[in-house]
């Protein structure tokens, strides 16, 4: 969408146009290593280099006007044959693009401006290369005349960066934004527009039920007319007055008159209802299609990026680009960014080899990387995907026990995907140095957090010295999803489709309890059940009839079965982000409104499945039938709080042989949700964990009235005196080493602390 230019200044229009030839400049200079002497490149840089020359003389930037010039003269003396661009060259031109952005912005540096321009002037001197081909002179660069379309080099030839970005040329471009013109909105008018146009989606729907009370009021006064027609044949019949004859005859008139009035207003009613729902509907779509753009405006600066980065690290790449007009929403494609930024500079620094490593492994000396975008599923998929060494899972093995993350038993037994997972773990890295180029030091879970917060999910790939991929799912917008409204507890709750497995309607007989839990079979897959009223904590019934409607959310082989009450259907829902001075509401993400205006809260999938997952491994589940146990109702209640599951399991069962009653937490935040909701005889620790750690975990208990007075132990591998010192600052009543596991000493401390179970 093209903008109002009135209230601009000239220097803000100088930077606009610095911008938009500077797009045209990086990927025509780009494109030119690939094929040097194209005559379409050529023009197109010449005339994207002679029109910040033009618009850097209005504004009266003198040193702008030189360097603009000096390229365009090198443009111009490449398209007579009178120099060869080689990649050295091409260098120099892209850090004119550089300066040149940075004159516009005001943050140039004079002096290297004054050198740089002075290099790029004596480029057209130097000697042509040995075998030239003339090509005929261009038109004077203030003609006008359009240059042919571009059309992406296949066959590089040059050992840097082969970037299937073209050029746009001025011509097509100025008529583009002509045919497209618009106004400039800004976001916070924009979110206006997208919230009124949900309410219009909302208020269209309003007369579908009133044209369903007329026609009950229809039907009415049928059975009325019915009654009336029975009263005058019993008159005639009986040889009433002619009074009452006459009576019965007008009512009967009326009635017949008001009946086809009401009938003629249901016809124009109901049309009326379809014509606004339709309005409404194209209104919504046409709010949506304003915030979308295409898909190549975030991987603009990304060929350039790649190209420096790999000339630097001295390795031949070919990047390409695919899907760049998929449409995305503006708000997803701001945020995207840096997490692709990052992705990209991680398969150049970690994943693609040198030259030398490539020619040893039998591949080409030039590597691949792809990023492509696509609509698959409703939703957007993205990939970022190498050629390189791959992931050495061994490796990444040692390095998860090697920082303690896991034991060497457990790591020993972890699956490909499960290894893949620890990637996005905060600071973690299989780089022994910090380097500038793949973040310095800053690891995937940037990237992971960032797509969560956008509702997505990102996952990895890998084939040992085959190259790794990276999948990121992503809505397509964040203003509107598909949802699956259920009820629970009676009232309707939204789940986004894209984090459905599937739903079914389960017969209870196929539930099978193991272990005190209960799940039922999905192929050959175990998948638990579990209440969505005991999730959210509302009043709901566990007893069903003989089938219970289930939602399966998580992934692959992670699966849960929520039980709802009931299937309402699929719906189009605008978000309504959640006023941020309430915080965090567990297990909810966000709010909509319903067509008949009443509210509706939207789940957090993720959120919930790690709730799901704390009342599993803690045996608290209701059952589909009643068979519950009552054998540990008069034992003592332990939480165990720690982000290990080995730790966490070793820990219950030790405590379960002794008859206490054992729930689990998997991290400081999911122990701090646990304590407010149930009440426990004693909490026991650990200390690193993510989202709350243990310190600021009991921290918070000693400061609530109610939680002050239990009983906390803090079970951790650190054992130096001054952690020791600090977990009981904190307000820990014990403080025992991980290596107590392997004695008496956890349960003898825990008899001191609560005596034995019963």
């Amino acid at each position: 969408m093209s903008e109002d230019l009135g209230d601009f200044s000239m220097l803000e229009l100088f930077r606009l146009e610095v911008d938009n030839q500077a797009a045209i400049l990086n990927d025509g200079l780009l494109a030119l290593e690939q094929d040097a002497q194209s005559a379409q490149h050529l023009e197109a840089l010449m005339r994207a280099a002679h029109s910040i020359k033009g618009a850097a003389r209005m504004v009266d930037i003198d040193n702008g006007v030189r360097l603009a010039h000096a390229m365009e003269d090198c443009f111009v003396a490449a398209q007579q044959g009178e120099l060869q661009l080689a990649p050295q060259q091409i260098d120099l031109l892209l850090k004119g693009v550089d300066q040149l952005i940075a004159i516009s912005t005001g943050q140039a540096d004079a002096e290297a401006l004054s050198i740089l321009t002075q290099q790029i002037e004596t480029m057209e001197q130097a000697e042509p290369a040995a075998e030239k081909t003339a090509l005929p002179a261009t038109a004077d660069s203030g003609t006008g005349v359009e240059p042919p379309s571009q059309v992406p080099a296949d066959d590089p030839a040059d050992p840097g960066v082969a970037a299937d970005a073209s050029p746009a040329p001025a011509a097509s471009a100025h008529s583009t934004a002509a045919s497209e013109a618009g106004v400039r909105v800004s976001s916070e008018s924009l979110n206006r527009l997208v919230g009124l146009a949900g309410e219009v989606q909302v208020e269209s729907r309003w007369l579908h039920p009133f044209s369903d009370a007329l026609l009950q009021i229809k039907h009415r006064q049928a059975e009325l007319i019915s009654l009336l027609d029975r009263l005058n044949e019993n008159l005639h019949s009986s040889g009433s007055i002619e009074y009452s004859r006459t009576l019965a005859s007008e009512i009967q008139t009326k009635a017949n008159r008001c009946r086809h009035q009401l009938s003629d207003r249901l016809v124009e009613l109901d049309s009326y209802d379809r014509r606004m729902h339709s309005l409404g509907n194209r209104l919504h779509q046409e709010v949506i299609t304003s915030r979308m753009r295409p898909f190549s405006d975030v991987t603009r600066g990304f060929p350039r990026m790649i190209r420096d980065v790999a000339r630097q690290l001295g390795k031949q790449v070919d990047f390409r680009i695919e899907g760049l007009s998929t449409q995305v929403d503006r708000d997803i494609l701001d945020c995207i960014e840096a997490p692709l930024n990052h992705l990209l500079r991680n398969a150049l620094d970690h994943g693609i080899e040198t030259v030398e490593e490539r020619r040893q492994a039998g591949k080409p000396e030039q590597a691949s990387l792809r990023l492509s975008a696509m609509h698959s599923a409703g939703m957007l998929s993205i990939q970022v995907e190498d050629d390189g060494r791959g992931i050495d899972l061994e490796k990444l093995r040692s390095s998860i026990v090697t920082k303690g993350m896991v034991n060497a038993t457990m790591a020993a037994e972890l699956n490909e995907t499960e290894l893949l997972e620890f990637l996005f773990l905060p600071g973690f890295s299989t780089r022994d140095e910090v380097t500038e180029i793949s973040g310095r030091g800053v690891g995937l879970d940037v990237v992971h957090s960032t797509v969560q917060q956008m509702r997505g999910v990102v996952r990895a790939t890998s084939n040992k010295g085959a190259g790794t991929r990276f999948h990121l799912q992503l809505p397509l917008t964040l203003s509107v999803i598909r949802a699956l409204l259920v009820e629970i507890c009676g009232e309707p709750y939204a789940i986004p489709l894209a984090r459905i497995d599937r739903t079914l309607r389960l017969d209870t007989s196929q539930v099978e309890s193991l272990e005190g839990r209960q799940y039922f079979t999905l192929g050959t897959q175990h998948v638990g059940l579990v209440f969505a009223s005991q999730v959210l904590g509302c009043n709901g019934s566990a007893e069903r009839g003989d089938f219970l409607p289930v939602v399966v959310l998580g992934e692959r082989l992670h699966l849960s079965g929520l039980v709802v009450d009931r299937f309402i259907g699929e719906r189009n829902l605008v978000v309504h982000t959640i006023d941020p001075r309430m915080g965090k509401i567990q297990d909810i993400s966000a709010a909509c409104l319903l067509e008949n205006g009443d509210p509706c809260l939207i789940i957090d999938v993720d959120d919930m499945l790690r709730s799901i997952d704390i009342l599993i491994a803690g045996g608290r589940l209701n059952r589909i039938q009643d068979k519950q146990d009552s054998s540990d109702v008069h034992s003592k209640r332990i939480l165990v709080v720690d982000d290990s599951i080995t730790v966490r399991e070793v820990e219950r069962n030790m405590l379960v042989s002794r008859g206490y009653h054992v729930d689990v937490a998997v991290d400081g935040m999911d122990g701090w949700n646990a304590v407010r909701t149930e009440d426990y005889d004693l909490v026991i620790s650990d200390i690193d964990m993510p989202r709350m750690n243990g310190f600021e975990f009991v921290r918070l208990m000693r400061q609530d009235e109610r939680l002050g007075k239990t009983p906390v132990m803090i079970v951790s591998y650190k054992d130096r005196e001054e952690d020791r010192q600090r977990g009981l600052e904190a307000g820990a009543d014990y403080y025992l080493t991980k290596g107590s596991f392997h004695d008496e000493t956890l349960i003898d401390a825990v008899l001191d602390l609560i005596g034995a179970a019963e």
